[in-house]
């Protein structure tokens, strides 16, 4: 209810927020149930939606706070309790997707004295 005299109050920080635990909440047992699920048969799998949920939550609270900091914060305390094992599989689709992406070649020039493997 609105107080007469009271400022608007703005219904995107609480959204947002909500959004920040909703994801955070979700992300662990995403991970967790991606493990072993491969990315090359079938898009739209199990550890495409951690991956997702997980960039998602880093969205949300780098803009709830204001900071992309504040995202990878809560990425990371997302993925403070979750198995090693899990963790591994996602990075590896992460490292499978920005190598299959482009992202060796863009970040090349800030390296010139390695050269690429043939």
């Amino acid at each position: 209810m609105r107080i007469p005299g009271d400022p608007p109050r703005d219904s995107s920080a609480l959204i947002a927020t909500e959004d920040v635990v909703r994801y955070a909440v979700e992300a662990g047992e995403l991970v967790e149930q991606s493990v072993g699920v491969g990315w090359y048969e079938e898009h739209g799998n199990d550890v495409d939606r951690a991956a997702l949920t997980l960039c998602r939550l880093r969205r949300a609270s780098a803009g709830r706070h204001g900071s992309p900091g504040h995202g990878d914060d809560a990425v990371r305390d997302a993925l403070d309790g979750v198995n090693t094992g899990a963790i591994v599989w996602l990075l590896s689709r992460a490292i499978s997707y920005m190598d299959e992406t482009g992202f060796p070649e863009a970040v090349e020039p800030w390296f010139p004295e390695e050269e690429p493997a043939a």
